[in-house]
């Protein structure tokens, strides 16, 4: 098959994009592992794309349980050059209402390092910059996208990326609120930090389903309420990235996404252990 060019990682909810043509469903092996599920790739108003449902079908992976580098190493072996993530979050802010669309700028890591987020390691050490996690230019295209498709959305904003699956105690709820956190939610930063060490650039579309339990005039988060509130949002979602796709087709990437990794690698690469050089060699062959 054709590389694609842009990649959408599907969130709770979101399990296929219907309007793609020329689609097929392609198993991809990768070093790390099996991806979440198969990748579907096709056209999608003129623009080739890969499509996975992060939780797999029938959302049998919990956010702890996802193989994240098999998923971002996929993308990256079908020639993925960007990542639109769509995730369900909770609110920590009164304006962002349920049904409203973020677009995260940064992070907050509260997951208990259970997860498996770097390539590196097994003789390779690699220290890649962080400080704006996201890529500006494609979360400018999103923003942008969700404007035109009538969402109300909100640009900017941190991610509280806890570890699940549980929901926030109030306790911690309110802390988040301190921290002048955005939103909640369970599966982004993980993604994130993998697309940067694969030079991917990687943006959001959180979409609010609920205000955690923080918000005393308003239920607590439960599944049903969430469920209700996605499917709304998930037709939205699809909509914003129609239009995000078509911006982005054919524009060169003018971000420093595609060579994160130019000054990362500390590891003498004459020492790199052969089965690790070539597990990684799509990622860092142009640096060795």
């Amino acid at each position: 098959m054709k590389d694609a060019a842009i990649g959408v990682i599907g969130g709770s909810g979101l399990y296929e994009m219907e309007g793609m043509e020329d689609v097929q469903r392609v198993q991809v092996e990768t070093p790390f592992g099996t991806p979440s599920d198969e990748y579907v790739t096709g056209m999608l108003n003129g623009v080739r794309m890969a499509f996975l449902p992060r939780h797999g079908r029938g959302h049998r992976l919990l956010p702890s349980e996802v193989n994240y580098r098999a998923n971002i190493y996929g993308m990256k072996k079908l020639g993925v050059e960007r990542i639109i993530s769509v995730s369900a979050v909770g609110s920590l802010k009164e304006m962002i209402a349920p049904g409203h669309i973020v677009i995260p700028d940064q992070f907050i890591d509260r997951t208990k390092g259970i997860r498996k987020d770097t390539f590196f390691g097994e003789g390779i050490v690699a220290h890649v910059g962080f400080a704006d996690p996201v890529c500006n230019d494609l979360s400018e295209a999103l923003y942008a996208a969700a404007l035109k498709a009538g969402a109300v959305a909100h640009k900017g904003g941190t991610y509280i990326c806890m570890e699940g699956p549980a929901f926030s105690t109030r306790a911690e709820s309110f802390m988040y609120r301190e921290r002048e956190a955005a939103v909640i939610g369970m599966t982004n930063l993980t993604e994130a930090k993998l697309a940067r060490e694969a030079e991917i650039c990687y943006g959001i579309i959180a979409l609010s389903t609920d205000y955690d339990c923080w918000h005393t005039s308003h239920d607590d988060v439960s599944v049903e309420a969430v469920v209700q509130i996605i499917q709304q949002n998930v037709v939205m979602a699809k909509e914003i990235i129609r239009h995000a796709v078509a911006a982005i087709d054919g524009r060169e990437r003018g971000c420093p996404c595609g060579s994160a990794l130019q000054y990362a690698i500390i590891s003498d690469k004459s020492v790199i252990p052969a089965k690790t050089k070539q597990n990684l060699d799509l990622l860092i062959g142009k640096y060795l």
